[in-house]
């Protein structure tokens, strides 16, 4: 249940990607790269919507703060579902993205009542595991629905998709924040749970490096229709080739799930973190040495390189949030909260830098790997500086 809730967010992406060039072309956008605010303006939203859910949840409980969520996701989807222009559809998704913060940060939180250290870290891989399948057929899910009637029916799937899973949770799970861990809601106590958590060292490093690594994987999934139509003559199959690299984050994240309790998750991170550095950096050298000649990175080299690379990123995934959360059980609905607006709203900017940066090759999203990951390294090992191993 939590894999589906958080699989929300994946299905309001990736569901979308095959046809954003067509709704930019409905709704008369010329920009090419543009139409990538569609995916951007969800994040937008995502990332304030995180600073309100998890003070919430604390204040009234996990319940309330998810339905609240799920409610403006589905008021967003209509919207989307109705647009006539390009800013009515960007308001949509921020909408939706706003709305989905709710089951995405609290479901966290959920999590994290329940479980702490390396077991958490265990379950989240799992979750993980499983919610990975949506990410992978997300892309085919919404192709298939707009050949089979149009792109505004990809919005009613998501609607419905919500629907039931607030049925779901509402008949299935219970209240899991204990009474004595609530905390009267108001705008100082929100302030001071913000500031304490910031104050947190491994929290607020942990959470600016996931920010600089996922920066590159956002930027990769705003330009990734646009690459692989326009650099490997790709469009009806993207949905294969997107899911082919989706299940080598859900894999990874299964073997994390197994390593993690004998190896720990520093030492898991700082491994995946070197090896994006070194694989990475390899390949940008390719590429550039090809672009020199007139040529382009062959589509089996690139997904070899993507292959690896987003294997390496489902192990940090699990990892990086549990080690950020780790210091502030206590408050959970908050340092979710602070986990994902520090980490979404740098990701959101390093992911839009670089979509923009997009010309038709694929040098800046390489780059973007090759560069980020050394940074996330250095970060993560600033935030640990007095730290025992976990």
């Amino acid at each position: 249940m939590m894999a589906y809730m958080i699989s929300l967010v994946a299905l309001a992406i990736d569901a979308m990607l095959p046809v954003i060039d067509v709704i930019g072309q409905d709704l008369g956008v010329t920009d090419p790269n543009k139409p990538q605010l569609i995916i951007g303006m969800l994040f937008l939203g995502l990332a304030i919507g995180q600073i309100i859910y998890g003070p919430v949840s604390d204040s009234v409980g996990r319940k309330p703060a998810i339905f609240a969520g799920l409610g403006l996701f589905i008021f967003g989807c209509i919207l989307t579902m109705l647009a006539q222009d390009f800013n009515v559809m960007l308001l949509g998704r921020f909408l939706q993205g706003l709305g989905v913060a709710g089951p995405r940060i609290v479901s966290t939180a959920v999590v994290r009542d329940v479980y702490a250290g390396r077991a958490m870290a265990q379950v989240t891989s799992f979750i993980m595991s499983f919610f990975i399948v949506v990410p992978a057929l997300a892309p085919l899910l919404g192709q298939w629905v707009a050949d089979m009637w149009n792109w505004r029916a990809v919005y009613f799937v998501l609607l419905a998709m919500a629907v039931i899973v607030s049925l779901w949770y509402g008949l299935r799970q219970g209240e899991t924040l204990h009474p004595e861990y609530r905390r009267e809601f108001s705008l100082s106590n929100m302030a001071a749970s913000f500031v304490e958590a910031l104050k947190v060292r491994v929290t607020f490093g942990y959470s600016l490096a996931a920010g600089i690594v996922y920066g590159a994987f956002l930027a990769y999934l705003m330009t990734s229709p646009q690459l692989f139509e326009d650099v490997f003559g790709i469009t009806h199959n993207f949905p294969y080739y997107f899911g082919a690299l989706a299940i080598c984050i859900g894999s990874a994240a299964f073997v994390n799930a197994r390593l993690v309790m004998k190896l720990g998750m520093r030492k898991l991170c700082t491994w995946a973190l070197f090896a994006k550095v070194v694989w990475s950096g390899a390949f940008f050298v390719i590429a550039v040495t090809l672009s020199k000649s007139g040529m382009s990175l062959p589509l089996p080299a690139f997904m070899l390189w993507a292959g690896f690379s987003f294997f390496l990123l489902g192990i940090l995934f699990g990892n990086v949030n549990a080690i950020a959360m780790e210091p502030v059980g206590h408050i959970a609905g908050v340092g979710s909260a602070v986990v994902g607006v520090v980490s979404g709203f740098v990701s959101l900017g390093i992911g839009t830098l670089i979509g923009q940066s997009y010309g038709g090759t694929v040098l800046p999203l390489i780059g973007g790997f090759a560069l980020l990951a050394p940074i996330s390294l250095l970060v993560m090992n600033w935030a640990d500086k007095g730290h025992n191993d976990s």
